[in-house]
């Protein structure tokens, strides 16, 4: 029976301090996403391989650091780990913020990632809450990263048009050493603890990747941030070119935008929620994307770049809520916190590969290869979760396989 006691007043302030320190360094990595295309283009060394290279450098540092910091957090403890992973973090905003070159960009973006302390402050949010509030807790700091996500879009930009790529790096190392404090003074050092929904345990691995319903699950999220990487190489110079509006107001449209892909999602969570359809709309929402893609890159009507842009962010915002439920609800006892360890390792290589590989394509094909590139990585996924069902029945998320 699912308990109603509320949290403690311990409990809300970790779990608080926690999201925000989350938020914080999430924040700080969303935020070039918008602006690295744009504002690298005049660097030194600039070019669509490198500024991809730039954009997903991040991501194969998470991929590879993410699950050893977690162990060793669970060895010398986890305030350690994440002060260190801070720090390190810290480094690569600032090495970010002097560069010069595009190749310092991503060397600096290639550190940020190296703090991979996801795993470490999830684990720390379990040792310090109940079990019976872990999922409470765990639904809290996954909010703050979605809310990172839409703040970085609008932040950035305004960021960037007071003073350029380093300002947002800059900002982005103070956010850090905020962070920094928030670990130090506001969170209390906890006994380190066992958690099988937090955590990759070793005698796991060979179960998680041999499962075929987390098989697709870690595809479909690797697939999602390649293709949303690789989208970014582009995006911002169809909203400054096709849609005329000066990069120092891009905010203006990712506001609106946003607003109403969460509007959007309405219907795709009532249709995979209440209908138990959740194939189906995964289905439609991987549909969305590239047609979104097609009709922004290649429009010229200014009232339709928008609508692709709602549909585009309106299918992302689904896929990062839906995703990550599936894989807690289809995970086999005792195997949820290695499971969600490779599905975020699978998340940051799907940005690295989709940046490089997308700013390889772009640079030698052009516009038009890059949207086949989209085209054939939406066709693998579909080819991906095809054999879901139609429709599951409710809370039985395995069955949708």
């Amino acid at each position: 029976m699912l308990t109603t006691n509320p949290m403690t007043a311990l409990e809300r302030r970790v779990v608080a301090a926690l999201a925000l320190l989350y938020s914080f360094r999430m924040l700080g990595l969303f935020m070039a996403l918008p602006l690295l295309a744009l504002y690298a283009a005049d660097m030194l060394g600039a070019s669509p391989l490198m500024i991809g290279v730039a954009l997903g450098a991040y991501g194969a540092t998470q991929a590879l650091l993410q699950i050893p910091l977690g162990w060793l957090s669970d060895k010398i403890g986890r305030k350690p780990v994440i002060l260190g992973g801070l720090a390190m973090f810290v480094l690569g905003s600032v090495v970010a913020a002097l560069a010069d070159s595009v190749q310092m960009i991503a060397l600096g973006r290639a550190l940020q990632g190296a703090g991979a302390i996801s795993g470490s402050v999830m684990a720390l949010a379990a040792d310090l809450t109940s079990e019976e509030q872990r999922t409470k807790a765990m639904a809290v700091i996954g909010i703050s990263i979605g809310l990172s996500f839409a703040l970085a879009l609008i932040c950035g930009p305004l960021l960037a048009a007071w003073g350029g790529l380093e300002a947002v790096f800059w900002m982005t190392a103070a956010l850090a050493l905020l962070g920094m404090a928030i670990v130090a003074l506001g969170i209390p050092t906890a006994a380190t603890r066992t958690h099988e929904d937090v955590g990759a345990d070793r005698n796991m691995f060979r179960p998680v990747l041999a499962d075929p319903a987390l098989q697709r699950l870690n595809g479909s999220v690797f697939l999602l941030h390649f293709m949303l990487t690789a989208s970014f190489l582009v995006v911002p110079a169809v909203i400054e070119g096709s849609m005329g509006v000066p990069r120092e107001s891009h905010w203006q449209v990712y506001l609106p935008v946003l607003v109403l892909s969460l509007l959007g999602m309405y219907p795709l969570l009532r249709l995979s929620e209440r209908g138990g359809r959740t194939g189906l709309a995964l289905k439609v929402t991987v549909l969305m994307m590239p047609a979104s893609l097609a009709v922004l890159f290649l429009g010229t009507n200014t009232l339709m770049l928008y609508v692709a842009l709602c549909g585009f962010f309106t299918a992302v915002n689904y896929l990062e809520a839906a995703l990550p439920s599936l894989v807690s609800k289809a995970v086999f006892a005792h195997g949820k916190g290695t499971a969600l360890g490779v599905y975020a390792t699978c998340q940051f290589l799907g940005a690295f590969v989709g940046g490089s590989m997308g700013g390889l394509v772009y640079g030698s094909v052009g516009l038009n290869g890059l949207l086949w590139l989209v085209f054939v990585a939406a066709g693998l996924w579909l080819l991906l979760i095809w054999k879901m069902a139609p429709r599951a029945e409710s809370g039985a998320a395995v069955s949708v396989f």
